[in-house]
Order: C-alpha cells, then sequence, then structure tokens
C-alpha cells in the first residue's frame, strides 16, 4: 500500500491525520502543498483546495475525519478507536466536537493572533461568547484520565494535542487570558503526556522546521 500525505507541517489537521499515520506504523510520504489556488490535478483530489488529502492506490481522499476512519480500518492494530461501538462512537464524538466547536471557533481569531491581520471587535466578543459556551460543553465531554477520552490513546487524542495549544494561544493572545485555563482546562500537562510519544515528538520536530523555513521564506523575500 502506498500513501502520500499532502499538506503542510503547521496544518493542525495535517498534523491529526499524521499523527494516524505515525501511531499506526504506516509507512507514508509527503508532499507540501499549501491552501488556496491549486492546479486542476490537486483540486480534483480536493475540490475545495484544502489540506490534508491523502492519495492511495485506490485514488484520493480528502476530509481529515474521513482520511482518520479510513486509516482505523486499514490498520486496526493498534487500535486507535475501542471495540465497543458505544465507546467508539463517544470517541468520534469528542473528535467531532474539538474540530467544529473548538478549533472552528478560535480560527477565527487566527489571522490577527498568527499572521498579522485584523479583526474587528464585534467579531472578537462574538466568537469570546462562543468560545466560552463551546469551552464548557468540551469540558463535559472529556475526561483527561489520562487520555481525553479515557483510559486509553485514541483518535480523539490525534485531534486534541494540535488543536488545544492553538484555541489557548490565539485566545491569550487577543484576549489576554487563555480561555482553555480560565475554564479549568490543563491543557498544558495533558500535552506534556502526549507530547512523550514518539509521534507527537515527529509532528512537533517537522512543525518547527517548517516554520523556520516559513520564517527564512519571508525573511529573503523582504
Amino acid at each position: 500500500m502506498t500513501l502520500t500525505l499532502y499538506g503542510f507541517a503547521l496544518s493542525n489537521y495535517v498534523n491529526k491525520v499524521k499523527l494516524v499515520l505515525l501511531e499506526k506504523g504506516l509507512s507514508f510520504t509527503e508532499e507540501r502543498v499549501a491552501p488556496g489556488h491549486q492546479p486542476d490535478d490537486l483540486l480534483a483530489a480536493s475540490p475545495l483546495g484544502k489540506v490534508p488529502f491523502l492519495r492511495t492506490e485506490n485514488g484520493t481522499l480528502c476530509e481529515s475525519s474521513a482520511i482518520v476512519e479510513y486509516l482505523e480500518a486499514l490498520a486496526p492494530t493498534p487500535a486507535l478507536l475501542p471495540t465497543d461501538l458505544w465507546a467508539a462512537a463517544k470517541v468520534r464524538e469528542l473528535a467531532v466536537f474539538i474540530d467544529l466547536h473548538l478549533e472552528l471557533a478560535a480560527r477565527e481569531l487566527y489571522p490577527q493572533a498568527f499572521f498579522g491581520g485584523t479583526i474587528g471587535d464585534s467579531q472578537k466578543a462574538r466568537v469570546r461568547k462562543l468560545l466560552d459556551k463551546n469551552i464548557v460543553g468540551f469540558k463535559r465531554l472529556a475526561v483527561f484520565s489520562p487520555y481525553v477520552a479515557g483510559k486509553t490513546f485514541t483518535i480523539a487524542d490525534c485531534a486534541a494535542y494540535v488543536t488545544l495549544p492553538l484555541v489557548a494561544l490565539s485566545s491569550k493572545i487577543i484576549y489576554g487570558e487563555d480561555l482553555l485555563a480560565a475554564h479549568g482546562i490543563d491543557w498544558k500537562g495533558y500535552g506534556k503526556l502526549i507530547g512523550q510519544r514518539p509521534s507527537a515528538q515527529r509532528v512537533d520536530a517537522d512543525r518547527k522546521a517548517d516554520q523556520e523555513r516559513s520564517i527564512a521564506a519571508a525573511r529573503a523575500k523582504s
């Protein structure tokens, strides 16, 4: 089986998929692709020009959640979903909640928090209200004993590990307050636990290297 992951190492959704690939011990290659306007052959693989997408011997697959589900079925061992149907559904519920209600809400802050842009005060207020509500909801679902969904590492951890720091940092920059910590979520302690895994160390190293390349490229243009 030949697998190629398309995207860039600063993308949390790319890194979610990469964590699964590494945890599964699957052999894969990477092709760096930034989001946005793509040539027709890549748009055929990812119709909206988003990353990540995965190329397989059977064709291409986009949307990180669909890719993760495919990889879990492709390589069931080591399992990143419980065998019990209800427990597996609860893990999926948490992973989707992290993507839709934490990351996508916080994403509206990224232009100003990370990319030198600006967002209006009304947008900041709206996102703050939404994040406060959604973080409380996340706290109701998350277990952290010690993993986000319970006693074993799952696909929910692959989502949480790459997302929680973004939510915390972007809210700290925009509002002067880490909203996850403010709501009693010890995401740093959790991150240290997951960061001990070889898969997370590889993802972190690749992200750091990509960030350094991006900074160097920007300096060269200035």
